[in-house]
């Protein structure tokens, strides 16, 4: 039995090694042409300082003789200045190739999320993204531009080294060979653990992002309670638990290292007391031993440096892990979008939805013809912003059909194709940080002057806008900091205004509004021509009165009056 279960480990762990390699070589492949140049100059560079070292043995015996020439001491300083100017070179493009790869990963992560099923993305808090995105995916490009490369580069060294070494000096090279085997003994025992305390480093790095991330996005809240003393003693406690894990690990890794290190230099003072005693018995020059010294730490430094990667080997997959559970996230349905004409209209048929195995509404039929204004009423948490969920395609329905019509006979079944002709005001406060003209044209990128102040004039939004010192071009900050909740939703409204769609949802849209002013815009509203259908979420009884149906949700049912 336990032999059974090792093999289908050894199994399972053989098939997610493969998705790994996959999954990076289809992210590297852009770049695959750059890092492998990368490699060859710096394996070229290896036989460059092989023949520096030679050099430096001809120069030493040169003086050693009494007869070292000028030109011999120009062509040394020109190897040495070119390989220093070779080797910057080579690290510049190297942190350019690496930017170029972290943000090519970030863009991809990014576009997966924008394009994957909404309920889906909701697994993750937004500070974990974060994380993925910059952390993991610079570890990412970190491993496959520099760490695995140099891997390639540190093994071809080894040989390159060895065979000189062994031409010079076959003990010292066969003596300096047995270490490896010590080398990758000591680097496979730490890998195993190495990565599930990199997991946890990781883990950590998400708790401690996620808690900045939310409680400065809700610093209102944190004030008003007067919880700024315990927020900060929680975010001392996360820091203390990264802090457990990350010198838990660096503990392990420091300790790899004191043992590689320690058994090199007890190698390399073999090899200095070996070539002393043969210049002691005038075997060697003193420019020989420079060169059995060099070359002995040559072949040393790749084995030390092998293992000193491991960390960013492992690195890379446990990254590689956390970037592919983004991956796996299903995307939106999306079929060819339909051109609708006029007002639209959506039929609801024995559709249910739920989160989880929690029904919220079920068997929900109902039709919304085109040009209706139809009211959205309920408890709260009775299921009315599920409902506008549903019909927007953030959702997908357990069962039913959902399919939007016009007068034409043209028609759309849900999917995120229909939000080509829908207009939405989320519930709350949903503008970014810019000027309202930027948060404006979101709903139309190329709207003209003229299409951006009818839809701020029908929100009812031109009485405060020449009030501010730059007006439309006002910067505002995140969450519309410097105007007020009923300004900024106004200005959300005109955001969706401005697409002039057929079919509009309100979530609640005029709640920040007073009296008067939901009035004026709800009086414009019924003036546009042709109307648009709208849906809308409310808990007020003065809006019922402008519209012509009101959907009624009790108990996970909605009835139609």
């Amino acid at each position: 039995m336990r032999f059974k279960r090792y093999l289908n480990k050894y199994r399972e762990d053989k098939a997610r090694g493969r998705n790994y390699f996959n999954w990076l070589m289809h992210y590297t492949k852009p770049y695959m042409w750059k890092i492998i140049l990368l490699m060859i100059i710096s394996i070229a560079m290896t036989y460059v300082s092989i023949g520096y070292a030679v050099a430096s043995q001809k120069l030493i015996d040169m003086a050693g003789k009494g007869h070292i020439t000028k030109t011999a001491i120009a062509l040394f300083m020109g190897l040495m200045v070119s390989m220093l100017i070779i080797n910057t070179a080579i690290e510049l493009a190297n942190v350019m190739v690496n930017e170029k790869y972290t943000f090519g990963i970030r863009k991809q992560v990014y576009d997966k999320l924008l394009r994957s099923e909404w309920l889906g993305t909701q697994q993750f808090h937004t500070g974990d993204m974060m994380t993925r995105m910059t952390s993991d995916a610079g570890n990412v490009a970190n491993g496959m531009v520099n760490v695995i490369p140099e891997i390639i580069v540190l093994l071809i060294q080894l040989v390159m080294v060895f065979i000189t070494l062994y031409i010079n000096s076959p003990f010292l090279a066969i003596f300096a060979l047995f270490l490896t085997p010590f080398g990758m003994v000591i680097a496979f025992l730490i890998g195993r653990k190495l990565k599930k305390l990199q997991i946890k480093v990781q883990e950590t790095e998400t708790a401690y992002r996620s808690f900045i991330q939310e409680s400065l996005a809700n610093i209102l809240i944190v004030k008003a309670f007067s919880n700024e003393d315990r927020f900060s003693e929680q975010l001392a406690d996360l820091r203390e638990n990264r802090f457990f894990w990350v010198w838990k690990k660096s503990k392990l890794s420091s300790l790899s290292n004191l043992v590689l290190n320690g058994t090199f230099q007890v190698g390399y003072v073999f090899a200095f007391v070996y070539a002393a005693g043969q210049i002691a018995n005038g075997e060697i020059t003193f420019g020989t031993m420079t060169l059995f010294l060099t070359l002995f730490s040559r072949i040393q430094a790749p084995i030390a440096s092998l293992a000193n990667q491991l960390p960013g080997v492992v690195s890379v997959f446990s990254a590689a892990s956390r970037i592919m559970d983004i991956q796996d996230i299903s995307d939106e349905k999306r079929e060819l979008p339909v051109n609708m004409e006029g007002s639209v209209g959506v039929r609801v048929s024995d559709v249910s939805f739920a989160y989880g195995k929690k029904n919220v509404l079920e068997n929900v039929s109902f039709n919304i013809e085109p040009g209706d204004f139809a009211a959205i009423i309920g408890q709260s948490g009775i299921g009315k912003t599920t409902l506008i969920r549903g019909l927007l395609n953030f959702i997908s329905s357990q069962s039913g059909n959902i399919e939007y019509y016009d007068k034409h006979g043209h028609k759309a079944h849900a999917s995120a194709s229909v939000r080509e002709f829908i207009s939405y005001v989320p519930q709350g406060n949903t503008l970014f940080s810019g000027t309202i003209r930027d948060n404006v044209l979101m709903g139309k990128p190329d709207a003209t002057e003229a299409e951006i102040w009818e839809a701020l004039d029908m929100a009812v939004c031109r009485d405060f806008l020449e009030k501010l010192p730059d007006g439309i071009d006002t910067v505002i900050g995140e969450k519309g900091v410097g105007i007020s909740e009923g300004q900024a939703q106004r200005i959300a409204i005109a955001r969706a205004l401005i697409r002039k769609s057929p079919f509009l949802i309100l979530d609640e849209a005029t709640s920040a509004l007073d009296e008067k002013t939901e009035a004026e815009f709800l009086k414009k509203f019924d003036e546009i021509s042709p109307r648009p259908t709208c849906l809308l979420i409310t808990h007020r009884s003065s809006i019922l009165k402008y519209c012509n149906k009101e959907l009624i949700i009790d108990n996970g049912c909605v009835t139609v009056h």
